[in-house]
């Protein structure tokens, strides 16, 4: 596994997450409130509702979370590695 780093840029976070195939979500709990952060990759997960950027980045900066996150495997393949972390 190549080395993980992190970073705050929307543009960063934005451009990882599209190139993957990833979608903005939050993880529901049947309130309306929820909102852990994650990315989709496949089939939409029932537990995932899918959100627009906007709303991703505001629930990522008032959390002031950071986006921990990996390029590439050890092995050179596109990795899908990452964690949304607090500093």
């Amino acid at each position: 596994m190549t080395a993980a780093k992190t970073t705050r840029d929307h543009d960063t976070i934005r451009n990882w997450a599209t190139a993957r195939g990833g979608r903005p979500s939050k993880v529901t709990d049947g309130t309306g409130e929820g909102g852990i952060l994650r990315f989709d990759f496949g089939e939409p997960e029932d537990q995932l509702e899918e959100i627009g950027w906007d709303e991703f980045f505001s629930i990522f900066d008032d959390r002031k979370l950071e986006f921990l996150y990996q390029d590439m495997t050890a092995s050179g393949e596109e990795s899908r590695f990452n964690k949304f972390v607090l500093p």
